[in-house]
């Protein structure tokens, strides 16, 4: 038994409650448990599951680096969004539609800070978070996982780019690939060290290849009026107000970056990478592997915020993930859209009836569009490897959010469904990674969406959901679970409160104003 199942009887009337957060500091006490090497027993009571024992915070990495776990969100943030959704509103309402892309992105840097906060004070999911404030909170999360991620929108759109190549219908490709998909992870011996890797060659290609296109085919002028895009605050045409458009207009700006619950994963990502208290806590294995898992926790761990060094610590860890967050988060994303916005106007100069072609129903027709493009720099092998850049964007955005919800789901049902431990996470993981691919499947063979691109629309527009209830949670749970040294300051809680009446505010307004939630 360790100390955060020491009768009650027994710790110290010393204890300092906190009522209106449910947390309690408990002083210095005999742990006749501890884990070996510990040194420390006191613990840090967060609502009412069980409390994290006090451990010792990692030394910080150096605050400028290369990979991370946060390769995960700009492999998931530099996705179907940036490369179909934006260039396609572009050729419709212009440039100056941009400045909805930089509220986006940049409201998701302070959102992925946040989750930061709490996954590397406590090396437990944002999930656990949700349930420590309030169990009901966890399992809507689990539910709107298995409702959002059927849909196998980033690969459909990136296998239709394949089709325009090889000729092989999209169905089969998209198939294909999520069996792929499905097999490279369970064969896997550890599952982050090979995701980072394969991400961050991906990622690599995706942002030299992207900047190369659009240096190759566009214009000065083209740059410029991207760039003056991102500052026309306000510009809202009336044709964006429609039915039709702003359901997608919607569903474009929660793809403004990483969407739906990728940013909650994340925090799984940064646990598994021992970023922060993750270092307390063992890795997820694949499934050939899983006989070599070592016992997982069944809670975090907190520092001790009293202690100088430690705070010196955490700050150095905060210093090290806002530079993902502002350089390699939102410089990275906002570099790869900036270049597919310069190719979509050079596919309205050379093609000027793709926007009449979009306002028809033809949702690939911008796709194409920026094939033929990039194929005018000289060479009609071009347009071919533009559309595999597409499709290579398609197959990034799978592996991380198919790696991602089943670890979600497996963190769920592991800590909070009786008797699921008996199956350790590794098989766990498996199992919602093969129940993800067959219900992908299902819905590319059998399902209702009318193709690729309206596939993509479905899963954007439910994202928003998932994005205004994570900014509530992200507020209750940094504000009422963590120690006050660490909790945030008014900017971050603001910026995060925003983004709920944000993202809520549009979804709503769509459902009741226009009746619909998918255009």
């Amino acid at each position: 038994m360790d100390a955060a199942n020491t009768p009650a009887a027994s710790q110290p009337s010393t204890s300092s409650t906190h009522p209106s957060t449910g947390t309690t500091e408990i002083p210095p006490q005999r742990d006749a448990a501890a884990s070996p090497g510990a040194t420390d027993s006191r613990v840090w009571r967060a609502g009412r599951l069980e409390p994290m024992p006090i451990r010792e915070l990692p030394d910080p990495p150096p605050s400028i680096h290369l990979l991370g776990p946060t390769v995960f969100l700009v492999a998931l943030g530099v996705g179907m969004g940036e490369a179909y959704m934006w260039p396609r509103l572009v050729l419709v309402f212009g440039p100056e539609i941009r400045w909805l892309f930089l509220i986006g992105v940049t409201l998701q840097a302070f959102v992925m800070l946040e989750m930061a906060r709490y996954a590397m004070a406590t090396g437990e999911s944002i999930f656990f978070g949700a349930a420590r404030v309030f169990k009901p909170l966890m399992w809507f999360f689990f539910a709107v996982a298995i409702l959002v991620y059927i849909w196998p929108g980033h690969l459909s759109t990136g296998a239709a780019a394949f089709e325009q190549v090889t000729g092989i219908p999209w169905v089969v490709t998209a198939c294909v690939g999520l069996i792929l998909v499905g097999i490279l992870f369970s064969l896997a011996s550890v599952i982050y060290p090979l995701l980072e890797s394969l991400l961050g060659i991906l990622i690599g290609v995706l942002v030299i290849g992207t900047a190369v296109a659009a240096s190759l085919v566009g214009r000065w002028s083209d740059l410029t009026a991207t760039l003056a895009g991102m500052f026309q605050f306000g510009y809202f045409p009336e044709q964006a107000m429609s039915a039709a458009w702003f359901p997608v207009l919607v569903g474009a700006i929660a793809f403004a970056g990483p969407s739906g619950m990728q940013q909650m994963w994340y925090t799984l990502h940064l646990r598994d990478s021992g970023a922060g208290m993750g270092a307390h806590i063992p890795k997820i294995r694949g499934l050939r592997s899983a006989g070599n898992e070592e016992a997982m926790p069944s809670r975090g761990f907190m520092f001790d915020t009293d202690n100088q060094q430690e705070m010196r610590k955490w700050k150095g860890w905060r210093r090290w993930v806002t530079f993902d967050a502002v350089l390699l988060f939102w410089g990275v994303t906002m570099l790869v859209t900036v270049s597919f916005t310069v190719l979509a106007q050079t596919a309205a100069r050379q093609s000027p009836d793709v926007t009449a072609l979009i306002l028809e129903g033809d949702r690939e027709a911008s796709l194409t569009a920026m094939a033929d493009a990039f194929a005018s720099a000289g060479a009609p092998i071009l347009r071919g490897v533009f559309l595999g850049f597409i499709a290579l964007i398609g197959l990034n955005a799978t592996l991380g959010l198919f790696d991602s919800f089943s670890r979600g789901q497996a963190d769920m049902s592991y800590h909070f469904i009786p008797g699921m431990k008996r199956f350790g996470m590794s098989k766990l993981y498996a199992g919602f990674l093969w129940g993800v691919i067959t219900f992908g499947i299902l819905i590319l063979l059998f399902g209702p969406a009318d193709g690729p691109g309206a596939i993509l629309d479905v899963l954007a527009f439910l994202s928003t959901l998932a994005m205004g209830a994570y900014c509530v949670v992200l507020l209750l749970v940094n504000n009422r679970m963590l120690p006050k040294p660490i909790r945030p300051g008014f900017v971050p809680n603001l910026v995060i409160g925003f983004g709920a009446v944000f993202y809520l505010g549009m979804l709503l307004y769509s459902l009741f104003r226009f009746g619909v939630v998918v255009g």
